[in-house]
């Protein structure tokens, strides 16, 4: 049987108990022969991916009507659509479309994630403007749309997503199947993460910039410790009951403690710090997930090739956050929207099209080794 016709039979029974940790965040992820797979075709294939990542990008970032349109009617249906994707990739594993060959089971599941993106957004306009949907597809004076009162919103659910996925390992959850356990995990942190909107900023306690800031800066710690370093160095305590919560408590004080030092030391508004610590989650997916981390992969120890990996990621960061604002007032962007659209390029668009591609996708049509 073939790897495809292997693949096909077992999606025909998709709620088998899912893998102990998603393959993005455990430590010994890559088999040997898929480490000397991605050593031997690194950087190559991590290039022609970004003859996919690349235009999607811009089509996200510019593509409806220019920058800024782009940022109003684009960016909140990316944002609400994340977890849906996220979902596909992490806790269903690439079902449905593990039923259908490559390219088809990535064309499958991305109308999926579009779809479902379109309908929580439909249900994030409920929530926030009410029942005038106009203002999702054309928002105008009349018709309030999304941007920016959903970025918050938005983004604390892919947030409190990505917590219960990368660092709580999909538990509790992970138990009931593989696709119950996907659809519950995404009810819950829209649940979670509508009573901290509700809590912080309808009830106006807390700024909705601010709100946002905070939970992207959990995000980008997320990112460092569970897909850079792969879950270093919580991955390696063999107790669950010690390893889930000490891994929580980390990442979340790490994001508190850098959101109040730019916020208070630095003195910068929430929108420049989302959309510096939205650059960085840009980066380390690029840097880690599209080119493998090369060339820290090419490394023997272990601990120098992921010190490596961060390095580069930061320092891509440092450099798009100088030039991506840049960029945006060139392109038309006012200059109290340029940190917004630097945050559309990098956090939605960068990061949707290197997931799509890499997890979805299955990188079509580069053939790759298996990494389990």
């Amino acid at each position: 049987m073939s790897s495809e016709q292997s693949a096909t039979a077992m999606a025909t029974t998709p709620d088998n108990a899912l893998s102990t940790r998603p393959s993005v965040s455990r430590p010994d992820a890559l088999s040997p022969a898929a480490l000397a797979d991605a050593r031997q075709h690194q950087p190559l294939r991590g290039l022609i991916g970004l003859a996919f990542v690349v235009p999607v990008t811009v089509l996200l970032s510019i593509g409806a009507g220019g920058a800024l349109h782009s940022l109003t009617l684009i960016g909140p249906i990316i944002t609400f659509a994340l977890p849906i994707m996220a979902m596909i990739a992490f806790w269903w594993e690439d079902w449905p479309g593990t039923l259908l060959p490559r390219p088809w089971s990535g064309l499958y599941n991305t109308a999926i994630v579009v779809v479902g993106g379109v309908l929580l957004t439909v249900l994030g306009q409920l929530v926030i403007n009410g029942t005038d949907l106009t203002g999702v597809f054309a928002p105008g004076p009349a018709h309030p749309g999304l941007y920016p009162a959903a970025n918050s919103l938005a983004g604390s659910i892919f947030t409190i997503f990505l917590q219960l996925t990368l660092v709580c390992e999909r538990w509790p959850l992970g138990g009931l199947g593989r696709i119950p356990s996907g659809l519950a995990a995404v009810v819950l942190c829209w649940a979670l993460g509508l009573i901290a909107w509700f809590v912080a900023v309808r009830s106006h306690l807390v700024e909705s910039e601010n709100h946002g800031a905070w939970f992207t800066s959990i995000g980008a710690w997320q990112m460092l410790f569970y897909v850079a370093l792969r879950g270093w160095p919580f991955a390696r305590i063999d107790r669950k009951w010690l390893r889930l919560p000490l891994g929580n408590v980390v990442v979340i004080a790490c994001g508190w403690g850098s959101y109040l030092l730019v916020d208070v030391v630095l003195n910068w508004p929430g929108t420049r710090i989302t959309a510096t610590a939205g650059t960085a989650v840009g980066c380390i997916l690029l840097v880690t997930m599209l080119f493998e981390a090369w060339p820290a992969i090419r490394v023997d120890r272990i601990a120098l090739g992921r010190t490596m990996a961060v390095l580069v990621a930061v320092i891509l960061t440092a450099l798009l956050v100088r030039l991506l604002p840049m960029l945006a007032s060139t392109l038309g962007v006012p200059q109290a929207r340029e940190w917004s659209w630097t945050t559309q390029v990098m956090l939605n668009a960068l990061s949707t099209a290197v997931i799509l591609h890499v997890a979805v996708w299955r990188r079509w049509p580069v053939r790759t080794q298996p990494s389990e």
